[in-house]
């Protein structure tokens, strides 16, 4: 690997045009980056010492000797629980005689390869590899309980294999699944994703986009707002791309890989579709803070109050891992995000330094995990010497107050869109004339069973579909639902808009991005699905469900739509609305019985 890195490094500094625009571009750049790793050091018996805290904290070493320790979790008793990616194992650690140090060796509770995430639930430990998610009960003697995989076909993860997880206040499993590249365009729209899903692992859907490496998130206390601190992009120079903190919402798209900070082009890369960055960035989120390029954020943790200083309430604190991509080197801390009294960032600051040695050249210690400890104290993790940390405040008030973010804005985002008529029902669909499209299907007809290869059990992709020409219809629309869906309801399953007039006749799997080019399709442009993704989601009912009916709405319009990138139903539905020439309708059936095998 590092051989590798450092031929690609080469390349970087010997080629001009790399890392640069095409010479047609105006923002030419090179890339002038750096493969510069810091040599690493062993920590002496008297590091601690060395490292460096704002007045009237302290730290102390908690256990060591401990491999490769990686994310934290604390249970409500105080017990610690570390993932090992090197073991594969996770470990349980505890302090029984208060003496502020763990005792005695740790204990295995679990291996697996490729264990990363771990995160503690209402007396349940879930963890993850790069493509599965567990759980287990934790028993009254630290140990676990009979383990259940609740999920294993996350999409593969390539470069960003340590993906984490966390639970909701909406009691909901949050899922942070990084890019598989440095910047590329993903072949699964689930790469690059924070990820929604329940509990129980059935029902999972894209909450957000754009995503790069998101391995540390978490909910403010006092809003409960997530947000999360995102690795930028490798091998764009010493400052590009920057870190960036973002408030990260339901549909929202964070830039990567086409624009990164506030919609700087990538140079190295073009969206697809005949899609400019101007108009990917349009769509996109800019970061509330962004800090040092290729600190590489890590684990985050959210401070409730009580037990540490005394305006530590409702701050954040991330490890920062360090750079290798950056001369000179960035990272190797532990910093601090100070967030107002409205639960708002302003700014980043160094909160415990000292890792990276005076020279410049060397590191004592790669931060990692970071937690907040039963008793208000932080524990943080250095994977590169096995070391946990506790950093505790001089004076600090007695007792941590209760990390209980409210629930009401992850519900509120999730329950948009739900509980509404099917597009055809609604008011922004009427016409003032008696014309009809008549929609037809390749393989199905009118509540005919919709072959498994268009459900996402089968080969997930669209059907073909035909209609009738409407006169002086400007652009057709499609939107189809599933109104016998629980949860949201109705399901949306496919937005598209834009459809050239001349069109009459959609072939067989389309392409599930924004924009589609070619001959009869150029311009046609396609939205969010209740799943989070861009394009056709066939059906997906549970197992051994009745039948649910998927209706495929039509519209003729006498304009072309003006509407954002990853537009929802609804966005279409009030742009269309005054528009509408004439509709049309097609059912279709689709159940999967309880028996059937996964794809």
């Amino acid at each position: 690997m590092k051989i590798a890195l450092l031929l690609f490094a080469l390349l970087v500094t010997v080629s001009p045009a790399f890392g640069q625009s095409s010479p047609e571009d105006n923002d030419k750049r090179p890339a002038n980056a750096h493969f510069f790793e810091l040599t690493p050091r062993k920590p002496g018996p008297d590091f601690v010492g060395q490292l460096k805290l704002p007045r009237g904290y302290r730290v102390s070493v908690w256990a060591s000797d401990l491999g490769n320790t990686r994310m934290i979790a604390v249970a409500a008793n105080g017990d610690v629980f570390v993932s090992r990616r090197s073991e594969a194992d996770i470990i349980r650690l505890v302090d029984r005689n208060g003496d502020g140090r763990a005792d005695g060796p740790p204990q295995v509770v679990v291996n697996r390869p490729g264990l990363h995430g771990l995160t503690i639930h209402d007396s349940t430990l879930y963890f993850m590899t790069a493509r599965e998610v567990f759980s287990a009960p934790i028993r009254p003697d630290g140990g676990l309980g009979e383990i259940k995989t609740l999920i294993d076909d996350l999409p593969d993860a390539g470069q960003h294999l340590n993906r984490t997880l966390s639970v909701g206040p909406d009691n909901m499993l949050y899922i942070s699944s990084g890019s598989t590249c440095n910047a590329c365009d993903e072949s699964s729209q689930e790469n690059a994703t924070i990820q929604r899903a329940s509990l129980d692992g059935k029902k999972r859907e894209i909450w957000a986009s754009g995503l790069r490496n998101t391995i540390g998130f978490g909910w403010h206390p006092r809003t409960g707002e997530l947000w999360g601190w995102d690795q930028g992009i490798d091998w764009l120079g010493n400052d590009l791309q920057k870190e960036e903190l973002n408030r990260i919402e339901r549909g929202k798209r964070y830039g990567w890989p086409y624009v990164f900070e506030n919609g700087q082009r990538n140079p190295q890369d073009e969206p697809p579709g005949g899609l400019s960055a101007a108009q990917w960035a349009a769509a996109s989120t800019n970061p509330a803070l962004m800090h040092v390029a290729h600190s590489a954020g890590m684990q985050l943790a959210f401070h409730p109050g009580g037990g540490f200083g005394r305006d530590a309430a409702g701050d954040a604190f991330v490890a920062l891992h360090g750079s290798w991509n950056r001369k000179p080197a960035s990272g190797y801390e532990l910093a601090r995000i100070r967030f107002d009294a409205r639960g708002q960032p302003v700014r980043i600051e160094t909160f415990l330094s000292g890792f990276m040695a005076s020279d410049g050249g060397s590191q004592f210690g790669r931060p990692c995990g970071v937690a907040v400890m039963r008793d208000g104290s932080l524990l943080l993790s250095d994977d590169a010497n096995g070391v946990l940390y506790r950093i505790t405040y001089d004076g600090a008030p007695a007792g941590v107050a209760p990390y209980a973010p409210p629930a009401e804005p992850m519900m509120e985002q999730a329950g948009r869109g739900s509980n509404v008529p099917l597009a055809l029902q609604r008011p922004e669909t009427r016409t003032f004339t008696n014309t009809r499209l008549q929609v037809s299907a390749t393989g199905f007809g009118h509540n005919g069973a919709i072959p498994r290869e268009h459900s996402e059990y089968g080969l997930g992709i669209s059907p073909a579909l035909s209609w009738t020409a409407v006169p002086h219809a400007q652009s057709y629309a499609i939107i189809m639902e599933d109104p016998d869906a629980a949860s949201p309801n109705p399901v949306v399953h496919w937005v598209a808009w834009n459809i050239p007039p001349a069109t009459m006749r959609l072939p067989a799997g389309l392409q599930e991005r924004d924009r589609l080019t070619g001959q009869m399709l150029e311009g046609l442009l396609q939205g969010s699905t209740s799943h989070g993704s861009i394009g056709w989601y066939g059906p997906r009912p549970p197992k051994g469900d009745r039948s649910h009916h998927y209706h495929f709405q039509m519209l003729a319009l006498d304009r072309m739509l003006d509407l954002p990138l990853g537009a929802t139903r609804d966005q279409l539905l009030s742009a269309a609305q005054g528009h509408v020439l004439a509709t049309g309708e097609l059912i279709g059936t689709y159940a999967e019985p309880a028996s059937a095998p996964e794809k």
